[in-house]
């Protein structure tokens, strides 16, 4: 029943009970946050435009959650402490205080407590040595047992700061649960020690804390598998400097901290675990002006210029819900430095998951050969698993903006420093979960189209000036991955290599893969090219 073939009866990712990805939202809180686009690694889909230089769909509905002292918790460290006791014959004496797992556990008491647990818990201990029963939410029904959050616990810390750093007092939630915890398969395949454990990383978030507070919100929690919802159904993975586009208040209220950034915690060192490497990764609330300026730019340029704020993230990044102002606000000359950015780096947003769409205007649509849906018998042709691959890399390749860009070769056992290869089982990024028909790669033919219809939402389309500014100007790359049907745009740019589009032939499709080489000037009646920017119900129908 592991994630890594895929848990019985859990709602693909794209279906009504999964992201609500036909409005694009995602939920926050009690009830549906707004519309998701999450940023990645400059190169990867997300939800509407999704980040790889992502943006990330949206979660299904949370099931019930309790908060515990985590010494109230099964597999904790005062309950397996407790366990022990009961063990133990009667009149045997028992040490007076059991040590708490972590780095100098004993045998006896590691065995007992899941690994990959108990390597994390020992990295928490490092940090907060007084805070052996933080406070934690727990799902009632773990993941592995059929329940909706895949988080088993979020811990949440009383964290002092450092005055003299400029650091407030706040609260720091960590995540248990996207990383392997017990190596037996129940949640994610064990592929071995070398790679990543689970998906290779844990969430944190730092909440600046109020005056008078006294224990710490329980929001975050919810916000956090949200999350990794989305992470456990469309197994895309986060870095630093990827973003998610939330679109509405991260805790329910009116705040303009409505999105998210993601970086490295700047105090938990990555830990080895028996099953693989942790990392983790820390959850930044951001505002949409900040949001569109890390679309445009990149996100590891805003993270600085947040830090060099102290009402906005300070050293730590520490989120505060009532700030009321944008970094733009605050300080009028980070703009400047922003609008340099772009014109200097461009964009390392790669590629977005959106709602788009294409046609092959140069043949009727009744043509069974159309572009889009090239057929072996009634099937409709779904992306093969070396397009995906193919599509992945464009995505993943984003961040290398002082590379030469290049549409990667084909080859499923991707190298790259950016991330670490997946498990076999686990499904490639971008791969849809149809259960049509899959063409072997070396069957389809590459054609070129003489006048294509590109369609894209709202959204999508307002990335279109970020895909030329940004990108193509730039001599680089950008894809749109579609989330309602299989099929994907990639526009490139002369200068871009492994591209099947041509100067002599522009518009090229890899059956549902299209490919648009644009020159510098974007003016281009000659070439027959229309977009539309088209209302959402139009997407929502199952004919474009």
């Amino acid at each position: 029943m592991g994630a890594g073939t895929g848990r019985a009866g859990a709602p693909p990712p794209w279906s009504p009970r999964g992201p609500e990805a036909h409005s694009g939202r995602l939920r926050g809180g009690d009830g549906w946050g707004g519309r998701c686009t999450v940023r990645r690694r400059g190169a990867g889909p997300r939800c509407s435009p999704h980040c790889l230089g992502e943006s990330h769909p949206p979660s299904p509905p949370a099931g019930p959650s309790v908060l515990f002292p985590s010494s109230a918790l099964p597999g904790s460290p005062s309950a397996l402490r407790a366990g022990m006791a009961e063990l133990r014959p009667s009149g045997a004496p028992g040490p007076s205080a059991p040590p708490a797992p972590g780095p100098t556990a004993p045998p006896a008491f590691a065995s007992l407590f899941p690994p990959g647990l108990h390597a994390i818990y020992g990295e928490c201990r490092r940090l907060y040595p007084d805070q052996p029963n933080p406070l934690q939410v727990t799902a009632i029904v773990k993941y592995w047992l059929g329940g909706p959050d895949p988080l088993d616990y979020v811990s949440m810390y009383r964290n002092v700061g450092s005055p003299s750093a400029n650091i407030p007092e706040h609260w720091h939630y960590v995540s248990f649960g996207l990383s392997d915890l017990y190596g037996d398969n129940r949640v994610h395949e064990f592929t071995g020690t070398d790679g990543p454990s689970g998906f290779g990383f844990e969430l944190t978030f730092r909440l600046k804390r109020e005056t008078g507070e006294s224990a710490p919100p329980t929001w975050p929690a919810e916000l956090m598998q949200g999350l990794a919802r989305y992470v456990f159904q469309s197994e895309n993975t986060f870095c630093s400097g990827d973003h998610v586009s939330w679109h509405s208040p991260l805790d329910n209220s009116e705040s303009r901290i409505q999105h998210m950034l993601l970086t490295e915690d700047p105090q938990m060192q990555p830990v080895q675990t028996p099953f693989g490497v942790v990392t983790f990764l820390q959850i930044v609330g951001v505002c949409t002006e900040e949001l569109h300026s890390a679309q445009q730019w990149n996100g590891q340029g805003i993270l600085e210029l947040l830090r060099t704020v102290p009402v906005a993230g300070r050293p730590w990044l520490i989120t505060d819900m009532r700030r009321g102002e944008t970094i733009f606000e605050i300080d009028l000359h980070l703009q400047e430095r922003v609008d340099k950015g772009i014109e200097t780096d461009g964009s390392n947003l790669s590629g977005v998951s959106a709602k788009c769409a294409w046609d092959d205007l140069s043949r009727p649509p009744e043509d069974d050969e159309d572009s889009r849906s090239i057929c072996i018998g009634t099937q409709p042709r779904r992306l093969s698993g070396k397009d995906t691959e193919q599509i992945r890399e464009t995505l993943r390749r984003g961040l290398e903006i002082n590379s030469k860009p290049v549409l990667p070769p084909i080859n499923p056992q991707r190298q790259n420093g950016l991330t670490h290869d997946r498990a076999p089982s686990r499904k490639d990024s971008l791969e849809s979960d149809s259960s049509t028909a899959i063409i072997p790669h070396e069957l389809i033919r590459t054609r070129q189209l003489e006048s294509v219809h590109l369609k894209f939402n709202q959204e999508s389309g307002a990335l279109i000036p970020l895909c030329l500014r940004g990108r193509l100007l730039h001599g680089r790359h950008f894809t749109y991955k579609s989330i309602t049907g299989d099929m994907a745009i990639t526009f490139v740019s002369t200068g871009v290599e492994g591209a099947f589009a041509t100067e002599e032939h522009p518009y090229a499709a890899h059956g549902p893969w299209l490919q648009c080489k644009l020159p510098k000037e974007y003016s281009w009646p000659e070439k027959k090219l229309k977009v539309s920017i088209l209302p959402d119900v139009v997407f929502d129908s199952p004919l474009h």
